[in-house]
């Protein structure tokens, strides 16, 4: 049995990864990190060119209509380059309107999804640390919200808002409507920017099926932030590698000193197997519906915890200069801030995969 990827999924990284390399090199990468607005419309362009904006959009709707492992592999390519956009949330919002949509709301959204002339995004995440279906407060009354949102990604450029809803439940928002309110909420990671979004009474249309899709598209955004923590953790691991090679103490490379290439050892053994979690998650969230609650639940917290510690001993092993704003490891340090935060900790999914085991 063949457990590796498809020769298709490898070209699919593989010209990611050269994406990235020509259309986003470190000096352009850190021009848009420092930059007010941190959106490159240009770039978003030729990532829809390539197709990404629509890997998870049915065919008929004008997508590849591809798997989440597919789009994790894609999210695992980006990462890696710490690529600037808006991906995340706007596959997010895609694979909630291809589960829950009506037929109209599909024909009407997802054709410009998919082909990047419209961005979407996902607004989970409520004030007070709320994350989860069964916990959202958003009040759904005539067609129109009222309440708060906090960290959705990008939605100061978004032309669509999947939203959720009290009871578990998603419904759709045009951020131009009136009773939208979007603030820059100022987060860590300056590659995914993040707002607050204020609803007072603002129209909305409800989803069908987003009682029944919610609880997917949480477990899919798990796998995708699995997937992206991966990646930074094993660019961290190259970065430092390569550091070591070149920094010279006492008249030798520090990749002379024992101690720290028993770090660097330690760091690679940390991250690379746990790559298997996520493929694994990915995979089970179109085959395995019934475990892939749990898969995703275990993937987000290890990997993301694992990518949180290789980011803190690439910053000591890069010693003074890791701690500053010059050194770039920072960007990446702070892309595992974000997938370790957002949607919940570690210890929040640990306990949702021992409960969703029965313990």
């Amino acid at each position: 049995m063949n457990f590796d990827l498809s020769e298709e999924q490898g070209l699919l990284q593989e010209t990611l990864r050269q994406f990235a390399q020509n259309e986003c090199p470190p000096t352009r990468l850190r021009a848009l990190f420092e930059s007010a607005e941190g959106h490159d419309p240009a770039l978003w362009r030729g990532l829809a060119e390539l197709g990404i904006a629509g890997l998870c959009v049915p065919e008929e709707h004008g997508g590849a209509g591809l798997e989440l492992l597919d789009l994790a592999l894609a999210a695992e390519a980006l990462g890696r380059a710490a690529l600037p956009g808006p991906f995340f949330g706007h596959s997010l919002a895609c694979l909630a309107l291809a589960l829950a949509g009506s037929d109209a709301q599909k024909r009407a959204w997802l054709p410009r999804l998919a082909s990047g002339e419209a961005i979407g995004t996902l607004a989970l995440g409520e004030p007070g640390g709320i994350w989860q279906p069964e916990e959202w407060r958003v009040e759904v009354a005539r067609g129109a919200l009222r309440g708060a949102k906090t960290a959705v990604p990008w939605a100061r450029i978004a032309n669509l808002i999947v939203v959720g809803t009290a009871g578990g439940g998603l419904a759709l928002v045009e951020p131009g409507a009136a009773g939208v309110k979007i603030e820059d909420m100022g987060g860590v990671d300056r590659t995914r920017r993040i707002d607050s979004l204020g609803l007072e009474d603002a129209a909305c249309e409800p989803l069908p099926g987003g009682a029944e899709a919610a609880p997917r598209v949480r477990d899919a955004a798990l796998v995708l932030l699995a997937a992206d923590a991966y990646a930074a953790a094993q660019w961290l691991v190259a970065t430092t590698v390569e550091y070591a090679k070149t920094r010279e103490q006492f008249g030798v490379t520090i990749g002379h000193f024992q101690a720290l290439k028993h770090q660097l050892v330690a760091m690679a053994v940390e991250i690379e197997p746990a790559r298997a979690l996520y493929w694994y998650a990915a995979h089970a969230f179109d085959h395995l519906p019934e475990e892939a609650p749990r898969l995703a639940a275990l993937a987000k917290a290890h990997l993301t915890e694992r990518a949180q510690q290789i980011a803190r001993d690439a910053v000591e092993a890069h010693g003074g200069i890791g701690f500053t704003w010059e050194c770039d490891v920072q960007i990446w340090f702070k892309r595992c801030m974000f997938d370790r935060a957002f949607l919940g900790i570690p210890s929040v999914h640990r306990e949702r995969a021992a409960q969703l085991a029965g313990w």
